[in-house]
């Protein structure tokens, strides 16, 4: 009777619409349609079990999916594929909050300097061109300091001094870097060596026979090794400069043999300041003279190989210089010392005793040149094995030659040269002041202060750079190059570090492109071309040896463009004299190629008229390369063929 009246109000609650057993649609049940019947083994005294079994498996879904939410960061909300999702509601509060997003520019200074501090150089330069305000942020003296301890952590209380010191600290040591590539092997490409820790910029460098010297702003002389190092592969090889250790400190300048050729550079001097006891005076207490000792000027000479110092001499308290280069021989080597007052003085070593223990005294003569004109004063000094070149503070540059083979090279004649009186300076005549030199063996570049480029000496294989392989006894102007960064004079042939057009830098060179010494350019060339180099964007000074072409990088912010625009009335020619003249060379050219019978000839004559005609270097280039291509299509065409 129970079990019938059960089982008749199952059947009335399951004709009611596809309704479950608490009033509710059952799932998946259609309106009109009749309620499945449950199994068999479904009876009503068992359902609370199986209700909580069905409880349980809900519970562990729900617990699954929280989880899977956790860790996916899926929505709670689940939309099926296919279809869009629907666009949730947000409150009043939440779009108010959205649309009044936070600033940076509201951030306290003091945040605002610790969040920049973590940006590389170069975006804080970049973040600095957004807008005026960032730009002060970004030029403050707060921000450049902390950058300048994370780049050089031992850098604490030391800075370069100037009106932006930590800025110029911080500018100093990211950008510092020498670069070289070697000439010789299979693998031609830019390596780095390593740099020291605790160095501060790099203000000069030097490469020896088997190591390089590297100078830096607080007056750290570093002795960069090479050394046997294994390689990622596990061989063990041969590297450039990839060891450091500290040679001396204190030093103010440094030089070696100025020979182009490493093997003679077998010592290094060293100009430094170091202190010297003061012997007690009659008297008076020690207390009294105010100090023990006191700082005296002193050259230091050290074996390149080893780094080991052999000889030393002390100067006068007195006497304080800022500048050493060396001339002559090694039996007969001057050292000419330059003071602060701009005073020359020179003193003779012989370099072939410097090993033995030893102490002798050594005589510090004036230099004639300081003598005859006691009225100037020397700004910087360059100097070759039997040359010297002096630069004053008004931009005139003074000559002495020691050989009369050098001196023909350089003046083309031997009319004022006098044997017996070597030391006499010569004086250049140049149309402006000059600010930048270099000497090679038997030639010089000079740079005035509008930028303009001269050349002079012997044109053999076109070092000069003008086109033409004559030798010049004057200073001739280089039309096609102004304004370089960096100057630099070989043997027998001449680099030039200048800008590019798109904010880069370009190593041009002419001259004997023998032993790799021109990079791609292995017969040389008379004028300047661009060399097949990669060049970092912040080098500033170059070098080149037999073996291998140095780059020296480090940016300096105190350095400001000592060029200037050159006047109208120091122009030159008018306009329209200046088409003649280049409308006669012209025509003299073409006379010539008309002259010439061969191919081969006239090609040599067209580069060399390219050459002379003031144009862009990549508008040469351009030219050379087609005449190339022209001549080696001209000359497969007319080959016989092969059998």
């Amino acid at each position: 009777m129970k079990q019938g009246a059960i089982r008749s109000l199952v059947a009335v609650r399951g004709a009611g619409g596809g309704r479950s057993r608490e009033g509710r649609p059952e799932k998946g049940a259609r309106p009109g349609q009749p309620r499945r019947k449950p199994p068999a083994h479904s009876l009503w005294n068992e359902a609370p079990a199986g209700w909580a079994d069905m409880s349980d498996k809900r519970g562990a879904r729900k617990l699954r999916r929280r989880k899977l939410q956790r860790f996916s960061h899926i929505s709670s909300t689940e939309e099926p594929l296919g279809q869009p999702k629907k666009k949730q509601r947000r409150s009043s509060t939440e779009t108010k909050d959205r649309g009044d997003s936070t600033s940076i520019q509201v951030f306290p200074p003091e945040l605002l300097y610790y969040i920049i501090a973590f940006l590389p150089v170069k975006d804080v330069v970049s973040l600095g061109q957004t807008c005026r305000y960032f730009y002060e942020v970004c030029d403050s003296e707060g921000i450049w300091q902390r950058i300048c301890r994370r780049l050089s952590p031992r850098l604490r209380n030391e800075n370069s001094g100037g009106s932006r010191p930590w800025k110029r600290s911080a500018i100093l040591n990211y950008t510092k870097g020498l670069y070289f590539q070697m000439f010789s092997g299979r693998r031609h490409f830019v390596s780095k060596t390593v740099a020291p820790l605790l160095s501060h910029g790099y203000r000069k460098f030097l490469p020896t026979k088997d190591h390089v010297f590297i100078l830096d702003y607080n007056g750290t002389l570093f002795f960069l090794k090479n050394a046997l190092v294994s390689s990622t592969m596990g061989h063990v090889q041969w590297r450039r400069a990839c060891r450091y250790v500290v040679l001396c400190r204190s030093a103010k300048d440094f030089a070696t043999d100025p020979r182009s050729d490493t093997v003679y550079r077998k010592y290094l001097y060293v100009l430094a300041t170091r202190e010297q006891p003061v012997a007690p005076v009659m008297g008076r207490s020690e207390a009294g003279t105010g100090a023990g000792s006191r700082l005296c000027d002193c050259v230091e000479v050290y074996l390149q190989s080893s780094g080991q110092r052999v000889f030393k001499m002390t100067f006068h308290f007195s006497m304080k210089f800022k500048q050493i280069v060396l001339v002559g021989q090694e039996t007969e080597r001057s050292l000419l010392l330059l003071t602060e007052e701009g005073k020359i003085y020179s003193l003779v070593v012989n370099e072939t005793q410097l090993d033995q223990p030893r102490s002798y005294t050594v005589q510090l003569a004036l230099r004639k040149v300081s003598k005859c004109l006691p009225h100037i004063a020397i700004r910087h000094m360059h100097s070759n094995q039997s040359s010297a070149l002096y630069l004053t503070d008004e931009g005139a540059v003074y000559f002495e030659v020691h050989s009369p083979g050098v001196y023909r090279d350089l003046f083309g004649t031997l009319h004022a040269f006098d044997p017996l009186d070597q030391q006499m300076p010569l004086a250049l005549s140049l149309p402006a002041k000059v600010l930048t030199c270099a000497l090679g063996y038997n030639h010089l570049g000079l740079v005035d202060e509008f930028g303009r480029m001269f050349m002079q000496g012997n044109n053999r294989y076109g070092q000069l750079g003008t086109g033409d392989k004559i030798d010049r006894g004057e200073p001739a102007q280089v039309h096609y190059l102004k304004c370089p960064i960096d100057l630099w004079c070989g043997l027998n042939h001449t680099l030039v570090l200048s800008h590019s057009g798109d904010l880069g830098k370009d190593l041009m060179g002419c001259g004997c492109g023998a032993g790799g010494r021109l990079p791609g350019w292995p017969k040389g060339n008379a004028s300047f071309v661009r060399l097949h180099i990669k060049v970092p964007p912040c080098v500033r000074r170059i070098c080149s040896t037999r073996e291998c072409l140095y780059m020296l990088s480090s940016h300096d912010i105190e350095e400001v463009p000592a060029y200037r625009e050159l006047p109208a009335s120091k122009a030159g020619l008018l306009p329209s004299d200046t088409e003649a003249m280049a409308a006669r060379a012209c025509e003299e050219y073409l006379s010539q190629l008309h002259k010439c019978r061969t191919l081969e000839g006239r090609m040599a004559k067209m580069k060399e008229a390219v050459g002379s005609m003031p144009l862009m270097t990549f508008q040469k280039d351009f030219f050379w390369e087609a005449l190339d291509m022209i001549q080696r299509a001209a000359e497969l065409q007319g080959s016989p063929p092969s059998s």
